[in-house]
């Protein structure tokens, strides 16, 4: 679940949450494996909207402050991890 810097406002409804579900072989149709992993921001547009809950729609995705558009990309990417990827990710932070 990321904390959104700038909640998102729609209608009466404030989206200060969203959680990012690990994308499945639908999710990604229409989009290049390597566009998602570089976080091509077009891509995140399109994905994004299948893939979070509450389900953003893409305006809302285009006008996330960047860091909240990092985080929830970076949610995304790391789906894509190896076990080994993620032990060594571990590794450099410790």
């Amino acid at each position: 679940m990321t904390r959104l810097i700038q909640p998102i406002h729609r209608g009466e409804t404030v989206i200060a949450e969203v959680a990012v579900r690990k994308p499945d072989t639908g999710a990604m149709r229409g989009l290049k494996l390597t566009d998602v992993l570089q976080m091509d921001v077009n891509s995140m547009v399109r994905l994004l909207p299948r893939v979070t809950e509450p389900a953003l729609m893409p305006s809302e995705v285009e006008a996330l402050e960047l860091p909240d558009l990092l985080a929830l990309s970076s949610e995304v990417v790391g789906f894509f991890m190896t076990a080994e990827q993620i032990r060594q990710e571990r590794a450099t932070l410790q």
